[in-house]
């Protein structure tokens, strides 16, 4: 029984959401289909799996256990009826933890005027700030969604058309107390790689993105003069701002305790029995193990800042190592 690191998938993040009808038509706006859909009527939840899969896309067609990059929407019954209801998305104090999840797109001015024109709102238009290079749209619960172009930003001004069908889902961002030991958890423990460092010690804050090389590998340089990991899918952004590491009373919220919002990060793998012996091996915190409670084919890790991981089978390679 072994497990093989380098087929490891980031394959979605979880969001709980107050109305799914809502929910759905703004992911589908930016070019996501729904791949997939679980309903739980006697535990009275239902899960939406949003993910791009257009013949351009990158994991078109695959199994969606074989994808990087979806979004999952979890919907509790009852909530869009509930005027009272609402869910915390990691951005405000006290409970700032998951930052955002971020699309990147072919052309940005264009592909920003498309969802103004839809009538959805901005945290932040690209021509706010110092930073015109990036946007962030507001889903209708309010989470961040971060909009980067896949080409410079001087290169696509003028243009006014944009293809939906090129769209990528990036990256998720969450906030980690102590960068060294967050680097080392999701690199030694979880087996990604860390792809591009970003330093901003003027603003005090340090950006880490990891994930899966797979077949593509790591691209150093990028063809078009942005960052070369825009056109990746299936990113995950570690947000270190400096000094929180010192603070022995400091802690994030993990999007789990009330009041709730984001949910997990979820792994792919070629074994999950081997892989969850490896975890246990390696003496990871467990919230839970595969053979806790009713359900026998997940299992959830914690992270040094207690965000849930989720890990599953990756149906396509399930019993390869029997081939």
């Amino acid at each position: 029984m072994s497990t093989d690191l380098k087929t490891y998938k980031f394959n979605h993040s979880m969001i709980r959401v107050k109305d799914p009808k809502e929910s759905v038509k703004f992911y589908e706006h930016l070019g996501m289909k729904m791949i997939r859909k679980i309903e739980q009527p006697e535990a009275k939840f239902d899960l939406y799996f949003m993910g791009y899969d257009s013949p351009k896309a990158l994991s078109h067609g695959n199994h969606f256990s074989d994808r990087e990059g979806l979004i999952e929407l979890t919907h509790n019954y009852g909530t869009e009826n509930d005027p009272d209801y609402k869910v915390t998305t990691g951005n405000a104090e006290p409970y700032k933890g998951f930052g955002h999840t971020c699309i990147s797109v072919d052309n940005i001015q264009a592909a920003c005027q498309r969802i103004e024109d839809a009538g959805y709102k901005f945290q932040k238009k690209l021509t706010d700030g110092r930073m015109r290079s990036i946007a962030f749209v507001l889903d209708p619960d309010g989470y961040w969604v971060e909009v980067i172009g896949q080409n410079p930003v001087e290169k696509t001004d003028g243009i006014t058309t944009t293809d939906v069908g090129t769209y990528r889902m990036n990256h998720t961002m969450i906030r980690v107390k102590d960068h060294e030991k967050s680097l080392k958890f999701y690199q030694d423990v979880f087996g990604m790689t860390l792809f591009r460092t970003s330093e901003n010690a003027d603003a005090k804050f340090n950006l880490y993105f990891l994930g899966y090389p797979g077949e593509k590998g790591i691209s150093i340089n990028s063809a078009n003069g942005v960052n070369p990991t825009a056109e990746r899918e299936g990113l995950l952004e570690l947000t270190w701002n400096y000094g929180t590491e010192k603070d022995a009373n400091f802690k994030y919220h993990n999007g789990n305790d009330q009041p709730q919002g984001f949910g997990h990060i979820c792994v792919s793998v070629d074994d999950l029995d081997a892989a969850c012996k490896r975890f246990e091996d390696l003496g990871v915190n467990w919230k839970k193990r595969l053979t806790d409670g009713r359900m026998k084919n997940v299992a959830f890790v914690l992270d040094p800042d207690n965000y849930w991981i989720e890990v599953i089978q990756n149906e396509k390679l399930r019993n390869r190592a029997n081939w």
